[in-house]
């Protein structure tokens, strides 16, 4: 048989089936779209837009306002510790329970506005924390987690990281090539600039906002004291994206390992988290009466 031959008699088998079913009122299924065999390819949702969470404390807009990011959340965990009962152990549950333990420390003392990126177990784009903290014009960025170490359950201890000086650059950089036409950063106008003038404005902004951030690491060193067990090398620089806002000092706190026994205590107790805040919060008034001292005016 030549190949002529056999390429007729495929393409015409199936048109004298269907003919002859269609003769004899058969019905003959088709493939339907949205049943069981139709492939369905998930494209992913739109990106969430960005909304503001609410601002607690003085209604005085003039009061500082320290915005604390609980990490992780919704379907990403973060890392994962068991606890002496065998039950799993979420550093997205423990940031937000320290966020808020953070938030009711600084309420209670007054005269701090707050606000928390995200009060519930939801997942929120990374990309959003920081720019809450822009949008909300904040004077202090706290990004809280927690760390694993895997199988070495003997390793632990709180960190405290600020943004690398390579990081920082890089990042004034794109930010300015992003936001020529914003008005302010740090107290300093850019609008109308030139490109590369408006650069260099941001890079002064950046390098401004980095001292900030590494003056209040500082403090929470010296603040958390015996209150917050800290690891043999506490602060550190990383190119981490949560940090990148040029504008506002921005820290992220690695509160402990969930795999380790004594930091997993300390972070998953009222007593443990309390006393955590209670150092945080030390910290942040010292640190935002230092800038109110430092402001022009």
């Amino acid at each position: 048989m030549s190949l002529r031959s056999l390429a007729l008699i495929v393409l015409l088998v199936p048109l004298a089936v269907f003919g002859a079913a269609g003769l004899m009122g058969w019905r003959v299924p088709v493939p339907v779209w949205g049943r069981d065999y139709v492939v369905h390819v998930a494209l992913g949702a739109a990106r969430a837009p960005l909304v503001l969470p609410p601002v607690e404390g003085p209604a005085d807009p003039s009061r500082p306002l320290v915005v604390i990011d609980a990490g992780h959340g919704g379907r990403d965990p973060g890392a994962i510790g068991t606890d002496a009962a065998g039950r799993r152990v979420a550093e997205k549950d423990i940031t937000l329970a320290l966020a808020q333990a953070l938030r009711a420390e600084l309420l209670r003392g007054g005269g701090i506005r707050v606000a928390l990126t995200r009060a519930d177990d939801r997942i929120l784009p990374l990309a959003h924390r920081p720019e809450i903290a822009r949008r909300l014009e904040a004077d202090l960025f706290v990004s809280i987690h927690a760390d694993s170490a895997g199988d070495k359950a003997e390793v632990g201890g709180a960190s405290i990281y600020t943004l690398s000086e390579a990081a920082s650059s890089e990042a004034a950089a794109r930010f300015a090539a992003r936001e020529n036409d914003a008005d302010r950063l740090n107290g300093i106008a850019i609008a109308g600039t030139s490109p590369a003038v408006s650069a260099i404005l941001v890079e002064l902004s950046q390098q401004r906002t980095q001292e900030a951030a590494l003056t209040f690491a500082d403090l929470v060193l010296r603040e958390g004291g015996s209150a917050i067990a800290f690891h043999p090398q506490p602060q550190r620089s990383a190119a981490l994206a949560v940090l990148r806002a040029p504008d506002v000092p921005s820290v992220l706190f690695e509160s402990g390992f969930v795999t380790n026994t004594t930091d997993r205590a300390r972070l998953t107790t009222p007593e443990g988290r309390a006393a955590y805040a209670a150092a945080l919060a030390r910290a942040i008034r010292v640190f935002l009466a230092r800038e109110a001292a430092r402001a022009p005016g």
